[in-house]
């Protein structure tokens, strides 16, 4: 039987989901988030002509070197000059501040000097420095679109709309579920043929960071019963399993979860490391996915699938995250199924991102998962590449 294409598994994954209901979340939680309903301008920003600097408001017709004007009041922020300004006059005007009735300019206050209730302008005085209404958006103008996910520079955006919660995807609960005999928690007491679980620990992370909450389940062995009494009794939106992917002898993953009455839907897919990953629909909707059990083959299969499951589940707009790279060591031609190498990813001193592979791709090294910081993605019988070649990247936010 041949294997999907991630492109293809990919596809019939996210078919397979519907998001999840909204919520509304306050805007100091609402980072990383994924937005739901667009948000909307309430009215205009500044509403109101601003100064742009501390200073002086005046009528530009007084606007002259040597001129001499009579100081009348102030406007300052939050709280503005009531009355109106007229020849001759000016009002003492702070950055940010409403421009008072009558005066269409402001003069810095380096080009003006006050004495008592007068100001002489300098023969430096120009005429300007106003921030118009509406300059930075205006009252319905669309904000923020829904499907994209929030960080600081977009919350401030909508804070300064008067936003003070936003509607969002609610956060899946994902259950993290780690088989084998051979597993032992870190901080526990090790067997000789036992290893630490390195992989649940890193994948609650990984969730964590994509807006979702995880939930550790305790080790199963390699029986159906044990996983099934862990997995009947979890609460969950994405059951997440480690291990037990492939066909051999204590691979019970995929046996007990159909004996749940799960629909497999992907049962491998054309690429490495992580051909063994599958993914499976529960009689009640909710998700499976079958990561296998080395640490660094799972993490790149989260990337590649549960980072986009559960944007989806948000509402989230999934779109492609590779971007161009270039290499700074030669690679040799690739096999029939992609190849995800891991790299590190730098700016180089052109501003081009350069990326360089690690020479041992074994997916059972931990200590090259955690210095890459991104994946060079390599297409099916790609031919060998020299150092400069432009690449695929995945990162570098890895």
């Amino acid at each position: 039987m041949s294997l999907p294409t991630v492109e293809d598994a990919l596809a019939i994954i996210l078919d397979a989901i519907q998001p999840l209901p909204f919520e509304m979340v306050a805007i100091s939680e609402a980072d990383g988030r994924w937005l739901t309903a667009d948000v909307l301008a309430t009215r205009d920003q500044p509403p109101f002509d601003a100064s742009a600097m501390d200073g002086w408001a005046m009528q530009t017709a007084d606007v002259a070197p040597g001129a001499v004007l009579t100081i009348v009041g102030e406007s300052a922020a939050g709280r503005g000059f009531a009355d109106s300004v007229g020849r001759g006059q000016t009002v003492r005007i702070s950055t940010g501040a409403p421009l008072p009735s009558g005066a269409d300019h402001v003069v810095i206050q380096e080009d003006a000097e006050r004495q008592a209730d007068r100001l002489f302008l300098r023969g430096s005085a120009t005429a300007g420095h106003i921030r118009r209404q509406g300059c930075d958006f205006v009252k319905h103008d669309r904000l923020l679109a829904a499907g994209i996910r929030l960080n600081p520079w977009q919350l401030a955006l909508a804070a300064s709309a008067g936003a003070a919660t936003l509607t969002c995807g609610r956060k899946p609960v994902v259950a993290i579920l780690a088989t084998g005999d051979e597993l032992v928690e870190p901080g526990q007491s090790i067997g000789p043929d036992q290893i630490f679980n390195a992989g649940a620990p890193a994948l609650a992370a990984f969730t964590a960071r994509h807006a979702a909450t995880p939930i550790r389940l305790a080790s199963a062995a390699d029986t159906d019963d044990a996983i099934i009494k862990a997995v009947t009794a979890a609460t969950f939106d994405v059951l997440v399993t480690i291990g037990g992917a492939s066909v051999g002898d204590h691979d019970r993953v995929k046996p007990a979860l159909r004996s749940l009455g799960a629909t497999i839907r992907v049962e491998g897919v054309a690429m490495r490391p992580g051909k063994p990953v599958w993914f499976a629909t529960l009689p009640d909707c909710r998700l499976v996915l079958g990561l296998p059990g080395n640490p660094a083959s799972a993490l790149v299969c989260a990337e590649l699938f549960l980072a986009p499951i559960l944007a989806r589940l948000q509402g989230a707009t999934v779109e492609s995250r590779f971007q161009t790279g270039f290499l700074t060591a030669p690679l040799a031609a690739n096999g029939p199924r992609d190849h995800y190498l891991r790299a590190r990813a730098t700016p180089g001193p052109d501003g081009r991102l350069q990326v360089t592979p690690f020479p041992d791709q074994d997916s059972s090294l931990v200590t090259v998962m955690a210095a890459a910081n991104a994946l060079i993605r390599r297409q099916p019988h790609a031919s060998s590449a020299e150092a400069g070649a432009a690449v695929s990247v995945l990162g570098p936010t890895l």
